[in-house]
């Protein structure tokens, strides 16, 4: 399963890249490692939202429900991202991104991660 993830680079800049989940066979599917998390939290998000560059607030998965999204980065990369698509927001310094509603209402989840979450348990 493919996540996309935006970070901060050694340039202050946020950048993109897409991260494999590791999964095992299972019983029923494949399942990834059970990462712990500090939440849920809701959003819908009108049509023609823009929110110029800022920072996450805090690690987390951003998952589209419906809708779609735009995230751009400084150096002009973009990424649009629709429903059952996965944000890893890791950002949380540096210039950040732009967030643009494409198709709206956007729905979405956002899975607040805790701080000292380790990005390479994801890629197993």
């Amino acid at each position: 399963m493919e996540i996309t993830r935006v970070y901060t680079g050694d340039d202050e800049q946020s950048h993109f890249e897409t991260i494999e989940i590791a999964l095992a066979e299972s019983r029923y599917g494949a399942l990834s490692e059970l990462f712990e998390a500090e939440g849920v939290i809701f959003r819908e998000t009108p049509a023609g939202g823009e929110l110029d560059f800022h920072n996450a607030p805090r690690r987390q998965f951003v998952v589209t429900l419906s809708g779609v999204v735009e995230i751009e980065c400084g150096d002009g990369a973009k990424c649009q991202l629709g429903a059952g698509e996965i944000l890893l927001a890791d950002d949380t310094t540096g210039q950040g991104h732009i967030t643009r509603e494409i198709e709206a209402p956007r729905r979405s989840l956002f899975i607040p991660l805790p701080d000292d979450f380790d990005i390479d348990r994801l890629r197993g």
